[in-house]
């Protein structure tokens, strides 16, 4: 008989892990059948789609509990379907507030419960760390820091590595970006990321547009790039090129292209986030930066457990980069950053080296090495077995 295996994705970065993490299941269990909420890649391996994943997708607090019912209603049912489908396992990939009550269920239940992907419990919140003994069976992580805190907790824990460190070529070919994107080899390039959200734009795209202001007044031969995900958040950007009437400035708009605009750039002007990672994988110097509402910054730095936000930083536990939030997220600071990266050769060689070294340890093949970590649950290993016993 095929096993199957429950699963719940959040958004479309989880969609892409989980039909990975699929994907190397199946070649050690072709037959095996997945089912739960995901995303079209998933299904593209094989997920039966019970519900998208982007139902999973809420922004900031206020729309959480807006549509608390709906989440709850769609978390319940799917917690039914499982008890009386008796799955192998349940593996939730990230979507922590959704998945650790569920996975707590499923695991009273009798069944493993694995959750890929570490909620930043070492950043703020590390009281959750008590939950998340009592919901999982097993926890994968991504960073090679996280481990030592499970294991202190009692938590069974695998280290599996960055997927996008697999993907990520370790040394970028920065002339090939620029010939692809048509840029000047003359030139000197900054790639600007506000966020992938509406509510990040909205709060950067003003101060972004005036640093490059004022870095072309000191710098004439500077090109910008401005990847953006959707065509709201390119529309946002538009807007208030239109509203600060800079029309002439060389920024160039990409629908995309993140990747492309970072590996061509010279140094990034980042809204801290996986963007920030992706940079140091790309071997770029940058500058992390970030603005939200007062209160909920007050909240969140009164929780931080780190002296950094940015994963560059947290990663190498040093200041490699600049982090300029909330109110030191001036133009004028921005500016003054980015153009120190664009004089100091030695602090950028310095940055590519510790970045070099960062990626060859988080390049792990996570894929497998995650699907080896579930094997033994999904195949009755004594493993699980002696894992069930009382202590």
């Amino acid at each position: 008989m095929a096993v199957r295996i429950a699963m719940v994705a959040g958004e479309a970065s989880g969609d892409l892990l989980a039909s990975h993490l699929i994907r190397a299941i199946k070649r050690h269990l072709p037959d095996a059948e997945f089912f739960g909420i995901g995303g079209p890649k998933m299904q593209a391996e094989g997920f039966d789609v019970r519900w998208p994943c982007e139902l999973l997708a809420v922004h900031g607090y206020v729309d959480a509990l807006k549509r608390y019912r709906e989440l709850s209603g769609i978390r319940k049912t799917l917690l039914s379907q499982i008890r009386r489908e008796r799955p192998a396992a349940f593996i939730g990939v990230d979507a922590p507030d959704f998945n650790l009550w569920l996975e707590g269920k499923v695991k009273r239940a009798g069944m493993p419960a694995i959750h890929f992907v570490s909620p930043s419990i070492w950043a703020w919140r590390g009281g959750r760390i008590k939950r998340i003994a009592q919901s999982v069976t097993r926890m994968l992580c991504l960073f090679p820091f996280e481990p030592q805190i499970y294991d202190r907790a009692g938590v069974p824990v695998s280290y599996v590595g960055h997927p996008l460190a697999d993907v990520f070529p370790l040394h970028p070919d920065r002339a090939a970006a620029r010939e692809l994107l048509g840029l000047n080899a003359g030139r000197k390039v900054i790639a600007l990321l506000p966020g992938s959200r509406q509510s990040e734009v909205r709060n950067l795209a003003d101060t972004f547009i005036t640093t490059a202001k004022l870095l072309l007044a000191r710098r004439s031969d500077i090109t910008f790039l401005v990847p953006l995900a959707t065509r709201e958040t390119r529309a946002l950007f538009e807007e208030a090129i239109h509203r600060n009437d800079v029309a002439e400035l060389p920024i160039r708009m990409l629908f995309g292209h993140a990747v492309e605009a970072m590996t061509a750039a010279d140094a990034v002007l980042v809204a801290s986030g996986t963007a920030s990672l992706e940079a140091a994988l790309l071997k770029r110097p940058m500058v992390i930066t970030y603005r939200i509402g007062k209160w909920q910054y007050r909240l969140m730095k009164r929780l931080a457990y780190l002296p950094w936000v940015g994963l560059p930083n947290i990663l190498c536990n040093e200041t490699m980069v600049p982090e300029l939030l909330q109110d030191d997220a001036s133009p004028d600071k921005l500016a003054d950053a980015l153009e120190a990266w664009l004089v100091d050769t030695a602090a950028v060689a310095h940055v590519v080296e510790r970045f070099t070294e960062l990626h060859l340890t988080l390049r792990q093949n996570t894929a497998e090495k995650a699907a080896a970590a579930i094997l033994p649950y999904l195949t009755g290993s004594d493993e699980w077995k002696l894992s069930r016993q009382p202590a």
